[in-house]
């Protein structure tokens, strides 16, 4: 077996990268204080006089100094004579509870006249340098137990509500019974990697409209249902009531009625009368920009969340699937999200002025510029659909698009006419006649006001159903 020397000046199997290189003294070229610990570890301890030789007290790596024995303390012994070694004192601890660094609890402790600190894990370890000042603090108060009630914050009773928040929460305890909740009956809920329910497009809201269980809501909310042209009758949702205890109730909802150019359906449920809360309507037509709005809805299947903001504008115009106008639109900038739709836009005094439809975003939630169809058109619809399952559309040349004949447009319009007043009432586009001619039925007669060329004639027009 090969043999190497080492800076021991020993001869060991090991190779000489196990062994560290001593240091050298200034005075001696000799290596003095050797560190060889693999020397020592495998028995080659140098004999004495190559410890001499060296100048080194021994080889191995040195050892630390032994500790200073404790002075002898006065005590009584087992047997009941003096000792002059009393059993080891308890450490005296001290608890202080002080908010640390960056804000944290730290429980303070002084043991055997040293500070220490318990951190969250329960370890106890000495103190950093910036507890320091607190611990120093802490001790010099003394060692008095801590309470719970020397740390517990004092407590303030609940005082009463303030008018507008009391008034704003009995809103919401009034009508949060006349909020329901629909889910499409076609769609399938489907559960991520996190657990989190994804909330498709037919998952909204909707209105308790009379006691025989109508419910008024958006047409889009059921749309993947009525994509498939169901017959009126059948299931097409689910639809969620909220009981007086707080319970939900689920119920099959039934189609009785849609139409899509308003964006508006009326299901039907068969649940009991006394679980049916009717929702109280009010006039859009009174509203003034600035006066105070609540929304009611279910946003991202939260059932019967409340959000509350201002009524934005008036008179804006909403595009539905159909492509077709609805105009009257009421902006409001409470939070209005994906779950909101078909839920009830509500006054300050609790009545409905509108049905919550549409939001204007980039991000597929809520900017703060949310859009409701106006009571005054939901009122003239709703009631149709419970009776005759459509709405009868009356025509004009712009709103039902007849296409021109030998005689021209319905009755003396012909191609080229442009209509700026119907009754009286000026219209300076297509939203605008859409708008004036939904106050009017099948059947009734218009005055319209046209513009041939450089002649402007009136023109006695009745409304007829269209065919569209």
């Amino acid at each position: 077996m090969q043999k190497y020397t080492t800076p021991c000046g020993l001869e060991c199997e090991r190779p000489l990268s196990l062994h560290p290189q001593p240091r050298n003294s200034a005075s001696s070229p000799l290596p003095i204080n050797c560190s060889c610990s693999s020397c020592a570890t495998h028995g080659h301890t140098p004999p004495l006089e190559t410890q001499a030789s060296l100048g080194c007290g021994a080889c191995p790596a040195p050892r630390p100094p032994p500790r200073r024995p404790r002075a002898p303390l006065p005590g009584v012994s087992a047997a009941g004579g003096l000792s002059s070694r009393a059993p080891p004192r308890q450490p005296t601890v001290a608890r202080k509870r002080l908010r640390g660094h960056r804000g944290k609890h730290v429980i303070l402790m002084k043991c055997q006249a040293k500070p220490y600190c318990l951190c969250q894990r329960g370890s106890l370890s000495p103190c950093q340098p910036f507890v320091l000042a607190y611990i120093r603090q802490a001790l010099a108060l003394g060692e008095p137990s801590v309470k719970i009630e020397d740390v517990t914050p004092k407590i303030s009773p609940s005082g009463p509500l303030f008018p507008t928040e009391k008034r704003i929460a009995e809103l919401f305890e009034t009508n949060t019974y006349s909020v329901v909740n629909i889910f499409d009956a076609t769609l399938r809920p489907q559960l991520n990697i996190t657990g989190v329910v994804e909330i498709p497009e037919g998952n909204g809201s909707g209105v308790v409209w009379d006691d025989s269980g109508h419910i008024v809501t958006n047409y889009h909310v059921v749309g993947s249902a009525l994509s498939k042209n169901p017959k009126l009758g059948e299931v097409v949702a689910r639809v969620t009531i909220l009981a007086a205890e707080g319970i939900q109730k689920s119920f099959e909802g039934k189609l009785v009625g849609a139409d899509r150019a308003k964006d508006l359906a009326v299901l039907k449920v068969d649940a009991p009368t006394d679980l049916l809360k009717p929702i109280n309507v009010g006039q859009s037509s009174a509203l003034r920009v600035g006066q105070q709005c609540l929304a009611i809805g279910n946003p991202f299947g939260f059932d019967h969340t409340l959000t509350v903001g201002v009524i934005s504008g008036l008179n804006r115009d909403i595009f539905s699937q159909a492509g077709v106008t609805i105009g009257g639109g009421i902006q409001t900038d409470a939070a209005i999200n994906p779950g909101n739709s078909g839920g009830p836009l509500l006054d300050s005094k609790g009545h409905m002025i509108g049905i919550n439809t549409a939001i204007f975003t980039q991000t597929g939630t809520s900017a703060g510029v949310g859009f409701a169809i106006p009571s005054s058109t939901v009122l003239k619809i709703a009631p149709q659909l419970i009776q005759f399952g459509k709405v009868p559309a009356s025509s004009a040349a712009a709103k039902a698009g007849l296409a021109p004949t030998g005689r021209g447009f319905a009755g003396n319009i012909v191609l080229g006419d442009v209509i700026i007043a119907v009754d009286g009432k000026p219209v300076k586009g297509k939203s605008d006649l859409l708008r004036v001619l939904d106050d009017y039925g099948v059947g009734d007669q218009v005055t319209l006001t046209v513009r041939r060329g450089a002649e402007t004639l009136e023109v006695i027009l009745p409304l007829e159903e269209a065919n569209v």
